[in-house]
């Protein structure tokens, strides 16, 4: 029987955090092929990229594999990556958007792998690769996010915005932040313990950080979370002036648990950032996450996770479970059968073409989670629509 009764713990990183800057150059590179293609007429299900990024002292190394319009160059590839690092607030000594060395090690697809994703006749269109994806919903916030996860997000988000208005100059824009909450009943009651880390000016003490963090903290929990006892660790190791990719080298895909759900569900082991929609562990993880979050919408089950399994080259999933952690109103095995066949058998090209995946939407989905976000008018964030809870009611 599961625990009604805990602590739980989930962090996030910032948009400035190393391995955040990589994840948004990848996916920079993937907006810039998809909105190429488009602007040239390219068929967009062509489009190929698996791109890794690398960061540190005034460097970045950019290296995968690509397949799309020939007009793109490797100074565009720079540019992208340039306004990347601008956008994100870094123009420091150590890193800085102007001055950064970038190497740029980007070639063709295999042939190899592309044989099995290619659209040829009326062959369907197989998996990029193998492999286990997850999806995971939660009634506990009005995301269906877990709560630790979805606060600690929003702490930083919060900061982000505040430095980006001007209104707080004083910080910088790697962070990291950690939310401990007590559950009772399933629900989250208390803010046991608060962690910030946060970049700033040189000149700041902890407890300047402290007296100009705490307000935008406080405001993202609802009333009566955080208490008298809650306990609050702001920059506990003392100044954090040099950060970034100068305080510590970054690569794509390494805060796969911040992408998903915080530890609060499993994860296949993929990671989202810096691939095209061919490579099932981002867009399989994202048709899990849509249909879990239908399910919950639907009032099926407070909780859902989803695991689903591929065979590289191979269209038909290998496996779909439903897991409803013992508080669902139906059977598991009903929705089993029931969602694969309301995303057209949850085959590769299904999920592209339900959720619009084929267009320039990814650089946005780089920082403060892939999940619990507002769907966008042009289709970014998709997967968060819960459009088919209706049909579930009425199926079941």
């Amino acid at each position: 029987m599961a625990r009604s009764s805990f602590i739980f713990t989930s962090e996030s990183v910032s948009e400035g955090h190393p391995d955040k800057v990589c994840d948004r150059i990848s996916d920079e590179v993937v907006d810039l092929f998809f909105r190429r293609a488009a602007q040239e007429g390219m068929d967009a299900r062509r489009v190929r990229v698996a791109c890794e990024t690398l960061a540190t002292t005034n460097r970045v190394v950019i290296a995968g594999e690509t397949r799309g319009p020939a007009s793109i160059t490797r100074s565009d590839v720079i540019d992208v990556a340039r306004k990347a690092i601008k956008d994100i607030g870094y123009a420091q000594e150590g890193f800085h958007f102007a001055n950064a060395n970038i190497e740029v090690l980007l070639h063709g697809q295999s042939e190899h792998i592309a044989q099995g994703v290619d659209l040829e006749g009326d062959k369907e269109v197989g998996a990029g690769d193998q492999g286990i994806m997850f999806g995971y919903a939660t009634n506990e916030t009005p995301e269906m996010m877990p709560a630790t996860l979805q606060y600690s997000h929003n702490i930083l988000q919060s900061l982000a915005k505040a430095r980006h208005s001007g209104a707080r100059p004083e910080l910088e824009p790697d962070a990291k932040s950690q939310v401990t909450l007590a559950y009772e009943n399933g629900k989250p009651v208390r803010v046991l313990k608060i962690v910030l880390s946060t970049q700033h000016r040189e000149g700041l003490t902890p407890a300047d950080v402290m007296a100009l963090t705490r307000p935008y903290v406080e405001a993202v929990f609802p009333p009566g979370l955080v208490t008298k006892e809650t306990e609050w660790f702001v920059n506990p190791t003392g100044n954090f002036v040099i950060g970034g990719p100068d305080g510590d080298c970054g690569l794509t895909g390494r805060k796969i648990i911040v992408d998903t759900y915080g530890g609060a569900a499993p994860h296949g082991g993929g990671a989202f950032s810096g691939k095209d929609p061919t490579k099932v562990d981002r867009s399989a993880a994202y048709a899990c996450r849509y249909l879990a979050k239908n399910v919950v919408a639907a009032g099926i089950s407070p909780k859902c996770t989803i695991q689903i399994s591929y065979a590289i080259g191979v269209a038909k999933p290998l496996s779909f479970y439903v897991d409803l952690h013992g508080q669902g109103e139906v059977d598991e095995a009903k929705l089993e059968k029931l969602l694969p066949e309301m995303m057209g058998g949850l085959t590769p090209r299904a999920i592209r073409e339900t959720l619009s995946l084929n267009k320039p939407i990814y650089a946005r989905t780089s920082a403060y989670g892939h999940f619990g976000r507002t769907p966008d008018n042009d289709g970014g964030f998709s997967w968060e629509k819960t459009d088919l809870a209706g049909a579930l009611k009425k199926a079941l």
